[in-house]
């Protein structure tokens, strides 16, 4: 199975950090506002996503999703959520820790792309198995 998100072991060693003191978590690609284009993590129980963002898949057991229209520009790249020092986005729950998600990526070979076409991603409105994922209207 080819996976659109995927995440470094410092990134997943994060993750296990931030989950005992948030509980379930919630990734979503930032499409460059106020925190610029990075990949921000949220209490699952804190954040809507938009009923046609783009389900990506999962980093360390955690849903991955990206706006519609930014998912038309990275579609032909695999993201690859990794770990740095530095501060992170001012409303994303790793800002204290000293660390930040950085988005790196890969494209995808044409024999992968090929395969994506024909298996294309969920929209948030049709996801009904991720426990406290809030939606909007």
């Amino acid at each position: 199975m080819i996976k659109r998100v995927s995440a470094t072991e410092s990134t997943s060693d994060l993750i296990k950090e931030l989950l005992a003191v948030h509980g379930p978590l919630l990734f979503h690609q930032s499409g460059g506002c106020c925190d610029g284009s990075a990949p921000m993590c949220f209490a699952r129980d804190e954040f809507r996503v938009g009923s046609r963002d783009v389900f990506l898949g999962e980093i360390a057991d955690q849903p991955f999703f990206i706006a519609e229209d930014q998912f038309e520009y990275w579609e032909h790249t695999q993201l690859i959520i990794d770990v740095v020092p530095g501060r992170g986005g001012m409303f994303s729950v790793e800002g204290p820790t000293g660390k930040r998600f950085l988005t790196r990526s890969r494209v995808f070979t044409d024999d992968e792309a090929a395969i994506l076409q024909k298996e294309p991603p969920r929209r948030a409105c049709d996801i009904t198995d991720i426990e406290g994922l809030r939606k909007t209207s």
